[in-house]
């Protein structure tokens, strides 16, 4: 079913590959499948053409602490924070904090 999703939001992304949020979507998509590697690049270029999208900020920050990337999912949960707290979005500021937080105490 997941692949049926992500099949259905790629065929939107090539005719909106400009949109944010079905790059969030697509992103979230491939990560719940387990395709981390797939999902990371959708969700870094949701940031891209939103830079205020503090959602893609959460999401990318996750996937990148999954793989491994701690120091890059650091930046980008700090980045994340910053926009959350910018744009008013305060509970996506608060889960990115406490994962940050988690992040910082497990090094």
């Amino acid at each position: 079913m997941a692949n049926d999703r992500i099949h259905e939001l790629r065929e939107l992304l090539a005719e909106e590959p400009d949109d944010a949020l079905l790059r969030l979507m697509l992103g979230k998509e491939y990560a719940a499948a387990g395709d981390l590697a797939a999902a990371a690049p959708h969700l870094e270029q949701a940031i891209v053409l939103d830079p205020r999208y503090s959602a893609a900020y959460r999401e990318l920050g996750v996937v990148l602490d999954t793989l491994g990337r701690h120091a890059e999912a650091a930046d980008v949960f700090r980045r994340g924070i910053a926009v959350a707290d910018e744009t008013g979005d305060l509970q996506t500021a608060k889960e990115m904090t406490v994962f940050l937080k988690r992040l910082e105490d497990r090094r």
